[in-house]
């Protein structure tokens, strides 16, 4: 059985955070190596993994999704959630998502009070997100990005609590991390050029959370006419409303990070079943 995970130029061979999950391949007698994503490539299965320069390459990095017929997540999860308007979608089904408008380039959107965020709709680690208060400073951040944006107001919980990012394989629970908040006022600033660092650490999800991520994946496999399990891998990001309730921050179906350097070895063994299964199936 032969498993590629798709990466890019930049990085190659992942960021690290893998080890243990190829560890737990090799171990099954999987042969698995990475490849940057656009070459040629053969093999049972195909998994998205750091390939995070495609906002730069997009209609490329779609065009060669079409071409690899074992990909996964498959061509219409990619297609559909890289594009973060999903989130009205989701929103519209009666999930619980972090107030989100879409902004056409040269449109000028109804600002939400206090401080907000704005973000291109296609994007990876954080790059052209900013965080703001003044109406000017984030006009000129639109006009400077010249494409589809999302405009959120923040969640000032994030300040105290950040995030916490569920990690499902094959439509089932595997484990959380947390993830610190990133923007300070202004622009994201990606050292990498690829995506902004983030403070990290494993964390325990609360049971609404989990209410929350499941109710996600639901939502989300019957807008795309799927089973949950079909996501060979789902990480919800969550955060808190005001009220404490969590909400929905991001549904990371194309190429997130799955925290194996956060958790337990076990969490890789499971998702090198998940693989074997999948490419056993293609």
């Amino acid at each position: 059985m032969k498993v590629v995970l798709a990466s890019c130029d930049r990085l190659p061979s992942g960021d690290g955070d893998e080890e243990s999950f190829v560890a737990a391949l090799e171990r099954d007698g999987v042969d698995v190596s990475w490849q940057p994503w656009g070459l040629e490539v053969e093999a049972d299965l195909v998994v998205l993994r750091t390939t995070w320069d495609y906002p730069d390459r997009l209609d490329e990095f779609l065009a060669w999704c079409e071409k690899v017929p074992t990909l996964a997540n498959p061509l219409r999860v990619v297609r559909w959630n890289i594009d973060k308007s999903y989130l009205v979608e989701l929103a519209e089904r009666g999930v619980a998502v972090v107030p989100t408008a879409v902004v056409e380039p040269g449109a000028e959107p109804v600002w939400p009070e206090g401080e907000f965020v704005v973000k291109p709709v296609i994007g990876a680690g954080s790059r052209g997100a900013g965080r703001f208060t003044g109406h000017a400073e984030a006009r000129a951040h639109l006009a400077a990005l010249g494409v589809r944006a999302l405009v959120q107001p923040y969640q000032s919980s994030v300040d105290a609590h950040g995030e916490t990012a569920l990690v499902f394989f094959a439509g089932e629970y595997s484990h959380s991390f947390h993830k610190g908040p990133m923007l300070a006022q202004g622009l994201a600033e990606a050292e990498s050029g690829l995506y902004v660092e983030e403070k990290l650490r494993g964390i325990e999800p609360t049971p609404r959370q989990v209410e929350l991520a499941n109710q996600v994946l639901d939502v989300a496999a019957e807008l795309l006419s799927l089973q949950r399990s079909d996501f060979l891998y789902a990480r919800v990001d969550v955060v808190e409303g005001a009220d404490g309730s969590p909400l929905l921050l991001e549904l990371e179906l194309t190429e997130p990070s799955l925290g194996f350097k956060l958790t337990t070895e076990e969490a890789a063994s499971r998702f090198s079943k998940v693989v074997q299964a999948a490419a056993s199936r293609s």
